[in-house]
């Protein structure tokens, strides 16, 4: 299967190209979650509402809903490694035109555009890095490339913050560029010319997808989840200043402390979703809906939120590894053979979620309610979710 030059490896150690594609989803997971610890003081040098902010979250969410699937389909004929290369050179342009933005158009189309990366590279570069070592030992070798994502979301987050307070948030995204040119190049360097392709993205294939039922129902409980998630996390920074008047040094510690919950929820969701995973995600989904109603009410104290917004960082990411796993389950069910095509769907469903929730929080901060009921917001979309998953429950086991 394996085309000359990509053959898989089956020592123990590490191949070199899966540390470049690390070292690119790094970058790429930095410029998604750092907008969120920017958002203040980009709302001040622009003259803009932290509402308004709050689209640069939705945009760039849309730009990897929308434009990875279709983007991965249209280049699924073109060699893979070209194809990275390319999708990093569009990154390091996105976050350059961020980096130089003027004003809300130009920041805008800077997002949209690392999106469109995002969304490619990231379902791109999983294929391939099950691709660079032997069968048994792919799904470490994706494990490892996400963790260049995991790591952003305990460091980028405050490093980017701490940037930007301190010299400006166009030397955050300016940085974030450099890290994309280091990846660029270690993707050149690194990668092997000929790697196998995977099964393309067809968008015949997606339409058979979007059009069954049990899927449908499995994507809804990604996007109300993670619209629940993301309405809040978006607006945490401006949370954390108006209501809980924290200072912008301390903010900075409080995201690092958020990141450090996502990093264990995520590890820990993985391991008690392994058997049942709909069992455990409607657990999860009850638990995130009172964490952020208790986010409400704890929010004009200080001990009492730090402890909520830990707890937040914990539950929202537990509950990523569960909704991935049930959409394959669900796939190898209902459409066998359509597994990576669903799991890819389920990434657009993440980010149609984060769009929904970070649109939806940028209209409640907008009106008189203000950023403090964007918890409540929050807490509703999670039991949206948690009833669809009642309803799925339901629904797999009549089917069962």
């Amino acid at each position: 299967m394996q085309n000359s030059g990509s053959t898989p490896v089956s020592s123990p150690k590490i191949p070199a190209a899966l540390w470049a594609l690390t070292i690119s989803v790094f970058a790429i997971g930095t410029t998604e979650v750092v907008m969120v610890g920017l958002l203040p003081t980009i709302a001040k040098d622009l003259f803009i509402s932290i509402s308004a902010t709050g689209f640069f979250v939705t945009l760039y969410a849309l730009g990897i809903a929308v434009g990875g699937p279709l983007i991965t389909a249209f280049t699924s004929r073109v060699a893979r490694k070209r194809v990275l290369l390319g999708i990093m050179l569009l990154f390091i342009s996105g976050n350059t035109i961020a980096a130089i933005a003027p004003n809300f158009s130009v920041l805008a189309t800077g997002r949209i555009l690392s999106g469109f990366a995002h969304g490619v590279f990231v379902g791109t570069g999983a294929n391939i890095a099950s691709s660079l070592v032997s069968e048994d030992k792919r799904a470490t070798a994706i494990a490892i490339m996400f963790t260049g994502l995991t790591v952003a979301m305990v460091t980028g987050i405050p490093l980017g913050t701490f940037i930007g307070q301190r010299y400006g948030w166009r030397i955050t995204f300016g940085g974030v560029a450099l890290l994309g040119v280091l990846g660029f190049i270690a993707n050149l360097i690194l990668l092997p010319h000929h790697i196998a392709k995977g099964k393309p993205l067809r968008i015949k294939d997606q339409m058979k997808v979007l059009q069954n039922k049990s899927l449908l129902l499995g994507f809804s409980l990604t996007v109300f989840s993670f619209a629940g998630v993301f309405g809040m996390f978006t607006y945490m920074s401006p949370l954390l200043e108006r209501v809980t008047k924290f200072s912008q040094d301390t903010i900075t510690l409080l995201l690092l402390l958020s990141g450090a919950f996502i990093a264990l929820g995520n590890m820990i969701g993985g391991k008690i979703s392994n058997k049942n995973p709909l069992k455990a995600l409607m657990i999860l989904f009850a638990l995130l809906a009172i964490v952020l109603w208790l986010l409400y009410i704890a929010s004009p104290y200080k001990i009492p939120t730090i402890i909520v917004l830990a707890l937040m960082g914990f539950f929202a990411f537990s509950i990523v590894p569960g909704m991935q796993l049930y959409i394959v389950q669900l796939a190898e069910k209902h459409l066998p053979g359509t597994e990576d095509v669903s799991s890819s769907l389920n990434i657009a469903a993440f980010n149609i979620g984060i769009a929904t929730g970070s649109f939806a929080g940028s209209l409640i901060v907008a009106s008189a309610t203000g950023v403090r009921a964007v918890a409540l917001e929050g807490s509703a979309f999670v039991v949206i979710a948690f009833f669809f998953s009642i309803i799925s429950n339901k629904t797999e086991k009549i089917h069962h």
